[in-house]
């Protein structure tokens, strides 16, 4: 039966001295990543982690949540053996041979795989290096004995099938398959920081980004409220911080209402800038909720010059009111980039269900695209910045992700 899952990390071997730091941190994220499973526990190896499974794991779950785990290159479900050759040896045999004749190989995941294999090739990876034989005598040796056990040809550039084996210092495992993982850094290495979550397909994507980069993210929503379908907005983004949980997203978010406060910029402020007095003031609010968290930094879904609001002018009169760094992961990717990767990530059908948005209530019919500092200060200078972002985060909650 498969008894572990093998898991390598790529960018975490090069942090030299820190390296156990990080290590530590995906360690504690596949722990709870795996829990409620029969997962005796996850341990440290040299160059990877290893979990080890109870008989009543169920392996296809394992995978499917550790496909989400920030840090993992790729993993394995494996089978363990003795540390000795002629252990190892029979051990991959015995798990080919009896489904041979059917051209049947077993799957880690989801049973027998209906493919009729005919050449192979062994890869092994030795941790140990007081092993008496080498990596390329193990893959002769294994392979070897594989080949007159099912008569499959050996192909070491094209094979329809390989063999991984690994070996350490007590144990040994093989297996068939490896999953990529998301790959990256483990969440929580790099901080926290405030997500501006809205409902669109953009913010998502870059709160997933930032997870990618090993920070802990807190999302941040502001809606339309009192007015408009402030609640639909609020299940809408409360359904994409749950689907972003499987890859790591703080369970509590701050939910802000600023519909009285922008039916407030509609009397006191022009038109054209007011999308961009809008964007000010949830920077403002948002810098200063998640400095409650203990964050150094916000990350929205702006990508440059996809919407008038999103030209270098218009991020440049936001930016500067910002006191910590604006993190803008989209900031070279396309539409069709986008939505790709919020397919992988499984936001998109949510994301595209209709409902309001903060930055569409009260939308003037003119944008300004190019404004200049002057003309957004001029413009903000009738309003009560203060007061408005105190009244901002009086109304401002934290809520729990189901």
């Amino acid at each position: 039966m498969i008894d572990r899952i093998v898991i390598h990390y790529a960018e975490i071997g090069l942090k030299g001295r820190n390296r156990s730091f990080f290590e530590r941190q995906l360690q504690r994220n596949v722990s709870g990543r795996l829990a409620g499973l029969d997962v005796a526990g996850v341990e440290r190896l040299p160059g990877r982690l290893l979990a080890r499974l109870g008989t009543e794991a169920d392996v296809a779950v394992a995978v499917e949540r550790l496909r989400t785990v920030p840090g993992i290159a790729y993993f394995a479900p494996a089978y363990s053996a003795p540390k000795d050759i002629e252990a190892i040896k029979e051990a991959v045999v015995a798990r080919l041979v009896p489904s041979v004749a059917e051209g049947l190989v077993p799957s880690t995941v989801e049973g027998p795989s209906r493919h009729s294999y005919r050449s192979f090739k062994t890869s092994t990876r030795r941790a140990d290096k007081s092993f008496p034989l080498t990596s390329p005598q193990i893959n002769a040796a294994v392979g070897g004995h594989v080949q007159a056990a099912t008569g499959w040809a050996v192909d070491l550039k094209n094979p329809e099938l390989v063999i991984h084996i690994e070996l350490l210092f007590k144990e040994a495992f093989f297996y068939f398959e490896r999953m990529d993982g998301v790959g990256g850094l483990p969440v929580g290495v790099s901080g926290t920081v405030g997500l501006l979550l809205s409902g669109g397909i953009d913010s998502p994507v870059a709160g997933f980004y930032a997870l990618k980069r090993g920070c802990n993210v807190v999302p941040i929503h502001f809606h339309s409220g009192p007015f408009g379908d402030w609640q639909g907005s609020e299940d809408k983004v409360r359904r994409l911080a749950a689907a972003l949980r499987h890859y790591g997203l703080s369970p509590r978010y701050y939910v802000v209402p600023i519909g009285q406060l922008q039916q407030e910029m509609v009397v006191e402020a022009p038109a054209p800038p007011r999308v961009l007095l809008y964007r000010r003031l949830m920077v403002r609010l948002a810098e200063r909720l998640i400095r409650r968290q203990g964050g150094l930094a916000l990350v929205t879904g702006e990508s440059l010059g996809q919407v008038a609001s999103q030209t270098l002018e218009s991020l440049a009169s936001v930016q500067v009111v910002a006191t910590m760094p604006l993190l803008r992961p989209l900031i070279g990717l396309d539409k069709r980039e986008i939505v790709a990767q919020a397919q992988a990530i499984g936001t998109y059908d949510i994301s595209i269900e209709s409902g309001d948005d903060c930055c569409q209530f009260l939308m003037p019919r003119q944008v300004v695209t190019r404004p200049t500092l002057e003309e957004i200060e001029t413009a903000e200078a009738h309003l009560d910045v203060d007061r408005m972002v105190a009244d901002g985060l009086a109304a401002a909650r934290l809520e729990e992700i189901d």
